[in-house]
């Protein structure tokens, strides 16, 4: 009897795509420097590739007015000399954030922040971004790792992004790519909330950011066929609230659609997705995003 044919990736190899929060206004206020927190996800990182020669890791910088990829374990730029004195993962990454870093600042609008209210960074850029890529090696052939995002963000949520997130978060879901979520911002991010829960990830928020390293390992490095087998975080609650389409602000009650489900804080005469007539009843927003996921 012939043997059965070998199979080329075993169920706990991963493509881990990790979106890194560049945004200097959070950092500039943050309790914990940039340089710390960076210094634990490069050793979180490297652990991914050392679990299995297999896995792959690809990771896109978030800034406030682009998205970038900074490194790419498949390619062949990340090759150095051995007398290197750092890993390529280390001075790859690094050398390519440094430069991401310094284009997103050319591209700052000198009068962003007259308010002064922190931008937002593009995570809905970063989640479009990842899932073009995994979706690059879903057609590269049968055989392939199993893709899953981590979204490593600290500043606030952006409720212009509102509509941008979710249909990623859809594609997401629909890929059955899970995302999951590390949040260490002082409150919770509805939206990332939202994409773990809607597409089977892990959302959690690490208590102590000097242990960043041990959570990151212990929650987030575990493949998708290893979790069957163990006990992880799931969140406590999940805040399902909508943005407006109108004012891009997160409301409780507002005025849907019954066309296209387009969500208002304040009563229109027509709808300005679609151009019905705006004539539903005041409702609750979220019942308006249950109809989107069962849509």
């Amino acid at each position: 009897m012939p043997s059965a044919p070998s199979k080329l990736y075993a169920d706990d190899v991963s493509l881990l795509v990790v979106t890194l929060d560049t945004n200097p206004f959070f950092w500039s206020t943050f309790s914990v420097p940039f340089s710390d927190f960076l210094s634990q996800v490069l050793a979180f990182l490297n652990s991914i590739l050392l679990l299995s020669q297999l896995n792959q890791l690809v990771v896109i910088a978030t800034g406030c007015n682009s998205c970038g990829y900074v490194y790419d374990s498949a390619s062949s730029k990340n090759l150095v000399s051995p007398t290197a004195s750092m890993p390529a993962l280390y001075s790859n990454l690094l050398h390519n954030l440094e430069q991401f870093v310094a284009r997103d600042q050319k591209l700052a609008k000198p009068d962003h922040d007259t308010r002064g209210i922190v931008p937002a960074s593009l995570l809905s850029g970063a989640l479009s971004m990842a899932l073009c890529y995994i979706q690059r090696a879903f057609r590269s052939g049968s055989m392939h790792p199993q893709p899953r995002i981590l979204c490593l963000q600290g500043s606030a949520d952006g409720p212009e992004q509102y509509v941008a997130i979710m249909n990623a978060i859809f594609s997401a879901q629909r890929s059955t790519v899970p995302i999951d979520s590390c949040y260490i911002g002082s409150n919770n991010s509805a939206f990332l909330q939202q994409a773990s829960y809607i597409t089977g990830g892990i959302y959690y928020k690490p208590p102590q950011l000097d242990g960043l390293f041990q959570y990151l390992s212990t929650v987030f490095a575990t493949d998708l066929h290893s979790r069957a087998f163990l006990r992880l975080p799931k969140s406590l609650g999940v805040d399902f609230r909508a943005s407006c389409f109108c004012h891009k602000q997160t409301i409780d009650m507002g005025y849907v659609c019954s066309v296209c489900l387009s969500i208002f804080c304040e009563r229109h005469d027509k709808c300005s997705t679609c151009g019905s007539v705006f004539g539903q009843a005041k409702q609750d927003v979220t019942s308006a995003n249950t109809k989107k996921r069962k849509a």
